[in-house]
């Protein structure tokens, strides 16, 4: 130091240049410090983002960079979330990313909401397919009745014969037949007529 002494530099130089130094030093440390590269988890590079805006353009490239950087956001109680926008789900992680062992949480976890999905989608088609044939059971017993079923013998003459002996006889006063049943109506009646009086 003597030397530099000798050689016609100053105490104040010397003072000078190791205030201008420092300041430097200070400088890049203060500037590097805020820098959102060196942020430890999502709210802190948002943070140093806030610091350090300049353009609305730039803050949000920034901001885009921190959130793609950091996936889970802290907690106010301490510690971290992640949350799952697959499984609309939040999942507590010890760090500002999940470790592998918890990446291999949540996908175990959304295998496990892939197949509830699945089933509720089986279960709802199911169910629209029993809705759909109950519907139909229910249109087919609405539907109106058709005309009546007229039974008509095979043999048409067999009962046109069957019709004709139920019929009393066409007869004048002289036949037998008609005077045998003038008489059986007769005896009908006065046997009925006698049972009714007392």
């Amino acid at each position: 130091m003597y030397r530099l002494l000798d050689a016609g530099v100053t105490k104040l130089h010397l003072v000078v240049l190791v205030g201008v130094s420092c300041a430097l030093v200070a400088a890049w440390l203060g500037f590097r410090d805020s820098s959102p590269e060196l942020a430890q988890d999502f709210e802190d590079c948002v943070e140093r983002v806030k610091a350090k805006s300049s353009s609305d353009d730039e803050v949000s490239a920034l901001m885009t960079g921190c959130n793609v950087r950091f996936a889970g956001r802290r907690k106010a109680e301490g510690g971290y979330t992640y949350y799952d926008f697959m499984q609309d789900r939040k999942f507590d992680i010890a760090g500002p990313n999940p470790t592998p062992d918890e990446r291999k949480l949540i996908d175990r976890e959304y295998i496990g909401y892939l197949d509830a999905q699945r089933r509720e989608a089986v279960s709802a088609e199911l169910a629209t397919r029993q809705n759909e044939q109950l519907r139909a059971e229910i249109e087919r017993g609405r539907q109106p009745v058709g005309p009546p079923i007229i039974l008509t013998p095979a043999n048409v003459s067999a009962a046109k014969r069957l019709v004709d002996r139920q019929k009393p006889p066409q007869c004048g006063d002289e036949s037998l037949a008609c005077t045998w049943s003038r008489i059986s109506t007769a005896v009908k009646n006065a046997f009925a007529s006698s049972k009714t009086k007392p």
